[in-house]
């Protein structure tokens, strides 16, 4: 990867103060969080608790540590190399690999992408009743306008603020009745028949929730933070500062991942006692569970679903589209980051308005977006499993991660992620020839 220069450029405007206070000190990893919870990840949670209720309540809480590990782990490699994930995965993986895994990832992080903005302009349309597609390439161009020209240390505030939409879901759940000993069984001890159609969601759960994108996002955040305050890694500073930074990412990813899957619980409990108690079971996208909920529980519950799809749209489109950048960046050796000018890395912000436009394209094309968004499903949980290994042996071996690297319990539970995203490939290519 190519050593970017930390003397003072044209982007020295975007310069940023160190963090002086808690809310500023959770960046990467709350960020990462919130952006799971895009309207994509809305629709499959939502068809969770429309279908089986409650009982699809425990994938989240399953999912928890195995997210919290991969996260952290990924975190941890860019902060204590100084280099995001495509470059580590170089060091163990064939660079001809790499690039394959990095090119499907553009791949479906673009169609995601496209299904989110579509996502995005159809609530819009359902708020205001105004046409869903001139606010489907609204919110496309307003995106790609801020990763472009809005400096990144004003542009994470503004990401991080936009997290807060997602409490939309929790307040959903204060407009109906709640059976709560019953709800906190079930997160626990479910009651669910291991049916085609349940295993089906529950691959759905677990790609949407443990997914590349996020892995090559937090990664390279953490080399954004060094570069922002003009520092290299953590092989090359005191064991005090070391210190420091490692319990800081420890507890924003634990707060980020806690704040993914607390947002997950209140959408499929949302659509279980809502949806799923009045008979209405197919759910196919984020729209329809927010124009099914108004008749059942009210136009406030409507308007708060809506509006939060739209507001972890526009948190989640620029993780997709700049994990992609990152990616495609760190493997050709390219000078990347959105802390500088478009002008300073061309290449870098080309790959974001690329993906950018061309999700457009998939949006106006007549290709099916259910369809389309199943298949972007089936890449990244394909993918995702030669990235973690990748990601497992780096952030294990300390020839790259020196006295820092990853803990036993990083470890045990970074591998286990690992075994369970393989069984979901498994178990989508078995779903898929059965039907």
């Amino acid at each position: 990867m190519a050593k970017r220069p930390h003397a003072p450029t044209s982007s020295s405007r975007r310069r940023r103060r160190k963090p002086s206070s808690l809310w500023s000190r959770l960046g990467p990893g709350l960020i990462t969080g919130a952006a799971d919870d895009d309207p994509s990840g809305v629709a499959t949670y939502s068809q969770a608790g429309a279908q089986f209720g409650p009982d699809m309540l425990w994938t989240v809480v399953l999912t928890y540590p195995l997210m919290v590990a991969v996260q952290m782990i990924s975190a941890r490699i860019g902060r204590v190399t100084g280099s995001g994930l495509a470059a580590a995965m170089g060091k163990v993986l064939p660079r001809q690999l790499v690039g394959l895994l990095v090119a499907l990832l553009f791949i479906a992080n673009t169609v995601n992408i496209g299904a989110d903005i579509a996502a995005m302009g159809a609530a819009a349309q359902l708020v205001t009743g105004w046409n869903q597609k001139v606010f489907t390439v609204a919110f496309a161009l307003a995106s790609l306008g801020l990763q472009l020209f809005v400096p990144y240390h004003r542009y994470v505030h503004f990401l991080k603020w936009l997290t807060l939409a997602l409490f939309a879901y929790v307040g959903v759940i204060f407009t109906v009745h709640i059976d709560w000993p019953q709800v906190l069984t079930r997160a626990v001890v479910p009651q669910l028949k291991l049916t085609p159609a349940a295993l089906t969601v529950i691959v759905a759960v677990f790609g949407t929730t443990i997914s590349p994108y996020l892995f090559f996002w937090q990664s390279s955040e953490e080399v954004e933070e060094l570069e922002a305050n003009h520092e290299h890694d953590l092989l090359h500073t005191s064991p005090a500062k070391a210190k420091r930074e490692l319990t800081r990412i420890r507890w924003d990813t634990f707060v980020g991942m806690a704040f993914s899957n607390l947002i997950a619980f209140f959408i499929i409990l949302t659509t279980a006692v809502t949806l799923h108690a009045a008979g209405k079971t197919n759910i196919q996208t984020s729209a329809d569970a927010a124009m099914a909920l108004r008749p059942i529980a009210g136009p406030i519950a409507f308007h708060l679903f809506s509006l939060g799809i739209i507001g972890t749209g526009l948190l989640a489109v620029p993780v997709l589209a700049g994990s992609a950048a990152y990616a495609v960046a760190e493997s050709w050796d390219w000078k990347m980051g959105l802390e500088h000018e478009p002008w300073e890395a061309p290449g870098f912000y080309a790959v974001i308005a690329g993906a950018m436009l061309l999700a457009i394209g998939v949006v106006f094309s007549p290709l099916d977006p259910i369809k389309a968004l199943f298949w972007s499903a089936v890449l990244n949980g394909v993918i995702s499993v030669p990235i973690m290994a990748g990601m497992m042996i780096v952030g294990s071996r300390r020839h790259e991660m020196g006295r820092f690297a990853a803990t036993l319990w990083q470890r045990v539970f970074g591998w286990a992620a690992t075994a369970v995203m393989a069984a979901a490939v498994i178990a989508m290519f078995a779903f898929g020839e059965a039907s």
